[in-house]
């Protein structure tokens, strides 16, 4: 594709249309951007201007801001063979043990497998991930080598950040040597699981983590699953070592279930802890199990990510690779039902970028800004949330790398 070119007859959101002061629809108007060295240079109405530069025509699709995957597993995936359904799950501990048990057999499809993933959740929108990959002693860097392999064959659709994830426990299975070697090699975020019910030593296993962290100058993203009082107090724990390490900012906490199953006070003072100390919190937004209350973290500052985690694998049989189906599910799921709430739903899934802000001003796209996009049959945000609507094109920094226009 031409480094400058026109994307002509684009639908782009201008602002809310009210209705005894609410907002009852989404205002549109047709827009002709301008694409130079991958950004977005010219963003205008009207005719469009003739001179000899390719054009490409929207057709009058709207266009949104692409998709940001903040937890996805790429290593240990039935999706690209034969199908194949989990196991009945009794508990994370007997997943592990079944990983250790096929992981060596896994490593010569490792990498195929994991650019099938690749291939559905670019074509789904997705233009930056962060992938989580086993580090352990059963395969080494074996799991990590074939996914950067896997990744790198798909940079020029995506960005991405490596977690080494201690998936077996990081004292569980003294993998912290390991993990140590994996952020030598390229890996850009520690990893943890359970404290408490994998390692079984919460201080001991969130100090490790976090002085792993500090030692390579790295971000972490740390899974935990309990439940209750026992996550709470994890939660807890680690942002207490989060403040004295004075690693603000630079924390995820992925699933929390616990803030879906604890007493609503505990919950508020907890969010505005991690809102304080700039913590964000994943979340597939489940049905089966309790889901973080993400209206409330998102009122009180805590940063909320909805995110696809794992795709058909031995975990669970399930999963799209749509981050606009997720986006749809967190609205279904906690009630967004009106114009503007749908419009806030899809920040869960670009990171918080929306085309309109809370007032209804643009907000997206700007001069300057990456041309990443993706366009979809849709007359507003709204709708493609509610809808889950055909994604025709997505663009990565100025190149169309999946569908067409």
């Amino acid at each position: 594709m031409n480094k400058k070119f026109w994307i002509s007859n684009v639908l782009l959101e201008e602002g809310f249309i009210y209705d005894n002061k609410e907002v009852g629809g989404t205002k549109t108007g047709t827009y002709h951007l301008f694409i130079e060295d991958g950004k977005i240079i010219k963003i205008q109405k009207g005719d469009l201007p003739k001179d000899d530069n390719t054009i490409l025509d929207a057709k009058g699709l709207l266009a949104l801001p692409s998709f940001i995957e903040k937890h996805i597993h790429l290593d240990k995936g039935h999706f690209g063979g034969p199908w194949k359904a989990s196991t009945s799950f009794h508990s994370v501990a007997q997943r592990i043990k079944e990983e250790e048990e096929f992981l060596p057999k896994f490593l010569p499809i490792t990498r195929e497998r994991a650019e099938k993933l690749l291939e559905l959740i670019t074509s789904n929108g997705v233009t930056h991930a962060r992938v989580q990959c086993n580090v352990d002693p059963v395969v080494g860097l074996g799991n990590l080598e074939r996914v950067i392999e896997a990744l790198e064959n798909y940079k020029d659709k995506l960005t991405y950040e490596l977690v080494a994830f201690p998936q077996h426990g990081l004292l569980r299975s003294n993998s912290a040597p390991i993990m140590r070697e994996a952020m030598r090699n390229g890996v850009n975020v520690v990893g943890g699981l359970d404290p408490a019910t994998i390692d079984n030593d919460i201080e001991k296993s969130l100090h490790t983590m976090m002085d792993m962290a500090v030692e390579f100058n790295s971000d972490v993203d740390i899974h935990i699953h309990d439940g209750g009082k026992l996550g709470m107090y994890t939660i807890n724990r680690l942002a207490q070592i989060v403040e004295e390490a004075k690693w603000q900012g630079r924390v995820n906490v992925s699933h929390a279930y616990c803030m879906g199953d604890s007493p609503l006070e505990e919950v508020k003072d907890l969010a505005d802890r991690l809102a304080s100390l700039n913590m964000s919190i994943a979340t597939t937004v489940p049905i089966d199990l309790p889901a973080p209350p993400l209206p409330l973290l998102h009122q009180r500052g805590v940063k909320v990510y909805v995110v696809n985690d794992n795709i058909n694998d031995h975990w669970s049989p399930f999963g799209t690779g749509d981050m606009l189906q997720k986006a749809s599910r967190l609205a279904e799921r906690f009630g967004f039902i009106d114009e503007y709430s749908l419009t806030r739903a899809l920040g869960f899934a670009t990171n918080g970028v929306t085309p309109l802000d809370e007032e209804g001003n643009q907000a997206w796209p700007k001069v300057g800004d990456d041309a990443n996009i993706v366009f979809t049959e849709a007359s507003c945000s709204a709708e493609a949330v509610a809808r889950r609507t055909k994604k025709n094109a997505v663009m990565f920094k100025g190149k169309i790398v999946s569908g067409k226009l």
